[in-house]
């Protein structure tokens, strides 16, 4: 078997790290290589570029994840990596064709989800979860501490040589899962021959879609995510852009600002997250999640100096804990043999939004006129770019609060999703049932129920009781 040891979670940890790592690299340089090329409607062809990056990733993501069933992990790892990092050398040789290869790499851009089901393929189900937090926390490394070195390589010896460590690294991830990186698919799980059918439903990517109004609960949870989810991933793809030339950030500046919020966002998933869990509950966390979304984007909207960015920041960090308290929510509220599905649910729509959401921001900018008219000063701390005559010169960021609203009947459609699913009460009172019969081996099902239909004075006293102690029973 090729590759170095038994396949593990530290080998695709190591994929990871290295592939986002080296975008990360380039995000000062990505910037100044954007409104070079496009000076006009720069916030609109950014918008273009990330949305057809993304809405491809989303049709393409089943076919490949059916294939590397098929096929093997390895060599869509392989294939995945590469395509996604082809376009970082073009930077400097042709920005044209740099933003064309990423537009077009989306088609490979799904390494994350070759990465869990390799990932599936070499743990049990009780450490899944566990598994999937590592490769997490990992990406969210890799974010953290590259643009801060690409900003200063940036500006001490200049963006080519920034594009090389990018580069390298890239060619060093690709070297790692030639060399290094074990096949995780067993070999009596693969066909003979590379010729094995896949079916349409396999590769359909709205076909998890299609499963959503078939649960009330779950069409509630699902128009929640989408609804909150298009704003952030719209965020995501213009708002380094946004800081550096319409707020005044310096590039040391933005990177300072990913590593920060990125530090505070690791803190509050990983202690403030279990903390409101335990002591509010999964659906009141959400709530309050989805309301500092809303102050962080309204904030974001209005603010026009660089110390109500950094506030917001802060208030970013704490609405991070939305989407692992709504996948917490969905996996209580499903059946075992459902979790699956409904997971697969909640990620098409993620991948949806991230095809809709920067295409729409994209234009809410076009459509508010907020263009660049020349590129901001490095050291500048104040300076914005808009001509104060403009009408958007009263809302410096239109698809913020746009994003705002869509957070905010995100919010009104997740007050009505029950706390507790009858699927997940059915569960705990036959859990309760069974512990029961257990206890009691000499009395049948019928002997314990029949006294307490017939006295109706105590079944109603021990169903206040039931109610006070566990809201599942009422249902």
């Amino acid at each position: 078997q090729q590759g170095i040891g038994r396949p593990s979670v530290y080998h695709a940890v190591v994929v990871i790290f290295l592939e986002f790592f080296a975008w990360g690299l380039l995000t000062t340089p990505m910037l100044k290589v954007l409104h070079e090329t496009f000076p006009q409607h720069t916030f609109l062809m950014n918008g273009l570029i990330q949305g057809v990056k993304g809405f491809l990733s989303f049709l393409s993501a089943p076919l490949i994840g059916a294939l590397s069933d098929v096929w093997g992990r390895k060599s869509f790892l392989l294939v995945t990596v590469f395509f996604t990092c082809v376009p970082i050398p073009l930077m400097r040789i042709s920005p044209w064709w740099y933003f064309a290869m990423i537009s077009v790499s989306g088609v490979f851009s799904v390494t994350f989800s070759v990465i869990f089901a390799y990932v599936a393929d070499i743990t049990q189900e009780h450490e899944r979860s566990t598994a999937y937090g590592l490769v997490s926390a990992t990406f969210a490394a890799s974010l953290v501490t590259s643009p801060a070195i690409g900003a200063y390589l940036s500006a001490s010896k200049g963006d080519n040589l920034v594009v090389l460590v990018a580069t390298v690294v890239a060619v060093l991830d690709i070297c790692f899962i030639l060399l290094a990186v074990p096949e995780s698919l067993p070999e009596k799980i693969r066909p003979a021959s590379w010729g094995a059918p896949i079916s349409w439903q396999q590769a359909d990517p709205f076909a998890s879609l299609k499963k959503v109004g078939k649960d009330s609960t779950v069409l509630l949870i699902c128009i929640t995510v989408f609804l909150s989810y298009l704003p952030e991933a719209g965020q995501y793809s213009s708002f380094f852009l946004y800081l550096r030339q319409i707020i005044g950030f310096s590039p040391v500046s933005i990177a300072a600002f990913i590593a920060v919020v990125g530090i505070l966002s690791i803190i509050a998933q990983t202690v403030f997250l279990s903390i409101l869990m335990r002591s509010i509950g999964n659906k009141n966390t959400v709530l309050l999640g989805l309301g500092f979304q809303m102050l962080q984007l309204t904030w974001y909207g209005f603010g026009s100096q660089p110390w109500m960015m950094w506030a917001a920041g802060a208030v970013a960090a704490m609405s991070s804990i939305t989407f692992p308290a709504i996948s917490a929510l969905v996996s209580r509220n499903a059946e075992p043999d459902q979790q699956g599905v409904v997971q697969g649910i909640i990620t098409g729509i993620r991948g949806l939004c991230n095809g809709l959401g920067p295409a729409l921001y994209g234009f809410i900018f076009f459509l508010f006129h907020v263009e660049l008219n020349e590129l901001a000063p490095v050291q500048s701390s104040d300076t914005t770019m808009q001509d104060p005559s403009d009408e958007s010169a009263i809302i410096p960021g239109p698809p913020f609060l746009f994003g705002a609203c869509a957070v905010l009947l995100a919010f009104l459609v997740a007050l009505f999703i029950p706390e507790h699913s009858k699927a997940s009460c059915t569960r705990k009172q036959s859990n309760s049932i069974s512990s029961a019969q257990s206890n009691n081996p000499d009395r049948g099902s019928d002997e314990d129920i029949e006294p307490l239909l017939q006295d109706s004075s105590v079944g109603l006293a021990l169903k206040k009781e039931d109610l006070n102690q566990n809201p599942c029973t009422e249902l």
